[in-house]
């Protein structure tokens, strides 16, 4: 696995007793009101993990991450495909408790972690758009480890990947990571319309999650 750092417990840390509380959240798209939201929440979470989509078609990272200065733990993030994953680096480079993943993973807290941003399937060719086609996200969740908490920015083919008309809008490969890997949890956002819906694959959570955030307590697994 690439990009596999240990970071220090976070001077906020509540992990009582070997859990973790993790707050989640997907789809900000330049909110300032649910981004102070995510800010708030963040002061009572171990780790923050953003789902992608923190821009607009592209528009204003440069204006809209320093934002999450404020929080007072480490981030983890994925691009959306609104969001350019070189411009997201650049703007987060001035805060070193971000870790933006794709493809790549790392260790925090005592538990994996593995990102993969962008649309996957490609379901527009506007120019903005960022996305992977299926055999592409499948070679980068290659290198996923078994029970890591894996964060992509676009949900698993049939759960939690609804459109408003019923079609399913979720990846196959990321389906097939999920199966094959069996993440300790899984968190999602892209698809607005199922912001808050769940499920699972084998043992796997899946949440999508949208702007609002939620919270998990994980256990932190003995060694």
């Amino acid at each position: 696995m690439q990009n596999t750092p240990t970071i220090p417990v976070s001077p906020n840390t509540t992990n009582v007793a070997n859990f973790v509380t993790i707050l989640a959240f997907s789809d900000l798209h330049l909110n300032h009101k649910a981004a102070e939201n995510i800010i708030h929440q963040a002061q009572s979470a171990d780790i923050v993990i953003g789902a992608g989509d923190f821009a607009q078609k592209g528009d204003d990272l440069a204006g809209f991450m320093p934002l999450f200065n404020d929080i007072p733990c480490p981030i983890i993030i994925v691009a959306g495909n609104h969001d350019d994953i070189g411009e997201l680096r650049h703007h987060c480079a001035n805060q070193p408790h971000i870790y933006v993943l794709h493809g790549t993973g790392m260790r925090l807290l005592g538990l994996e972690f593995f990102g993969l941003g962008y649309e996957c399937p490609i379901s527009n060719n506007e120019s903005w758009n960022r996305a992977l086609d299926e055999d592409e996200a499948d070679i980068l969740l290659s290198a996923c480890p078994e029970r890591a908490v894996l964060v992509t920015h676009a949900p698993p083919h049939g759960i939690a990947d609804q459109q408003k008309n019923g079609f399913h809008a979720g990846s196959h490969a990321i389906y097939a990571a999920i199966m094959q890997k069996q993440p300790l949890l899984h968190v999602c956002g892209h698809i607005h319309a199922a912001w808050g819906q769940s499920g699972t694959i084998g043992q796997t959570p899946i949440h999508n999650l949208g702007p609002a955030g939620k919270m998990f307590k994980l256990p932190v697994p003995s060694r």
